[in-house]
């Protein structure tokens, strides 16, 4: 019995390529199953719940922010954790975690009731299915192609992210949103499955280095040429700290205005469906675009992308300050979402460029509690604005001074890579 235990726990499939890519299959797995509850997610469909339970947008944009806000808060023991212990069974029990959790959301009555069983499976699927943990096994088995990697990982969040905005928009308008998030609760339990035999923490488990090459001679493994960076030495980078405040800023500039496109466009007179489907295409658009952003990193200067993508953020937010609303608002927001999309994993790919895998899912962990601190403040301080001035134009403004700052603290980054 023992025996086909371990068999069965150490078995993998073999395949006529490299096993990252398998990898990076199955973490669209978990990345589906989290994006259910993610926040773009959650705003698209936010007047769906709203008008259901009669309560108010600044209700459901408060319950994101203090889930995102969780998720945050346990980031820096999740990415100890998977440096220390490795990926499989964190993601395995997250996945069954918030299968259940969904299908437990579902039945809800209460406001009280709703707020404390989001923010707990928020908590969780954040840090463990769809950021810190998914990014640095991407990390863990590539190197030459590392951000390529980090693309296809937000690639696989943003059609996530798509798909479950249809499945909620759809479900909920013709039945309930209590049947949609069942229906997602029962498809993320048999997900877990593949999630627990495919998951590895290295390639060095199944005899292979990073990138897909034969293993080294383990007298001379190349992990023991990487830096292990320490918390301390994490801390005292300056480089680590341009990083993690453009990041931060630009993160609360896009969720902030992401979390509000959806009802900008409906009280600009589109329909609920129609205006979900601006935000579904330009996702699956700016993911598309996500990998060759990668590779184009990992070819070029991290820098001069990163400060390109930022003014292109820049510029599309600018034009919808000034955009009338309707059609042109709609075809506008459409390619606002197609640029923007890149912003929650572009902090993560400046990362990558200079820490190792030794430690990479410590940095993550640590840029994952700000990050998600930043993607929390973004659907409060809209909401709010946009409560104070009757308008949208608040969330504009503001969008486009963050990423201005966001543009000079990049240029400070240096170019010398300390892996």
């Amino acid at each position: 019995m023992n025996s086909l235990i371990t068999k069965i726990y150490r078995w993998h499939p073999k395949i006529p390529f490299f096993y990252g890519w398998l990898i990076l299959i199955v973490i669209g797995f978990s990345q589906f199953i989290a994006t259910a509850l993610a926040q773009s997610t959650f705003g698209g469909v936010q007047d769906l719940i709203v008008n259901n339970m009669s309560w108010d947008r600044k209700t459901i944009a408060l319950t994101a922010t203090f889930g995102t806000w969780a998720a945050g808060t346990i980031s820096p023991f999740i990415g100890k954790s998977v440096d220390r212990f490795g990926p499989r069974w964190i993601m395995f029990l997250s996945a069954l975690f918030v299968g259940i959790g969904m299908i437990t959301l579902s039945s809800v009555q209460t406001l009280w009731q709703f707020f404390f069983v989001y923010i707990i499976i928020r908590a969780v699927a954040g840090p463990n299915l769809q950021n810190v943990v998914p990014r640095t096994v991407a990390v863990n088995f590539f190197e030459s192609k590392r951000n390529l990697a980090l693309g296809f990982t937000a690639f696989s969040r943003i059609f996530g992210e798509s798909t479950n905005l249809q499945i909620i928009t759809i479900l909920s308008t013709f039945f309930s949103w209590r049947l949609a998030y069942r229906t997602l609760g029962l498809i993320a339990i048999p997900l877990s499955i593949p999630i627990f035999l495919i998951i590895r923490h290295k390639p060095e488990e199944l005899n292979l280095s990073i990138d897909g090459k034969k293993a080294i001679s383990k007298k001379n493994p190349s992990s023991l040429k990487m830096k292990n960076w320490t918390i301390h030495e994490i801390l005292k980078l300056p480089r680590f700290w341009y990083v993690i405040l453009g990041d931060g800023i630009s993160v609360i500039c896009t969720s902030m205005i992401m979390f509000q496109l959806v009802p900008f466009l409906v009280d600009g007179g589109i329909s609920q469906i129609t205006a979900a489907l601006a935000l579904t295409i330009g996702n699956l658009l700016g993911g598309v675009c996500v990998p060759f952003w990668g590779f184009l990193i990992d070819k070029t200067s991290t820098k001069r992308v990163a400060i390109s993508i930022i003014l292109a953020c820049m510029a599309t937010t600018a034009f919808l300050l000034i955009s009338p609303l309707g059609i042109i608002s709609f075809s506008l927001a459409l390619i606002w979402t197609s640029v923007t999309t890149i912003i929650f994993v572009l902090g993560t790919m400046l990362l990558a460029s200079i820490f190792n895998r030794e430690s990479f899912g410590t940095v993550q962990g640590i840029a994952g509690l700000a990050r998600t601190i930043s993607l929390g403040l973004g659907p409060s301080i809209g909401a709010f604005s946009i409560s104070w001035a009757g308008n949208y134009n608040p969330i504009f403004i503001i969008g486009i001074c963050g990423y201005a700052i966001v543009i000079f603290l990049y240029l400070n980054l240096s170019h010398p890579n300390n892996r």
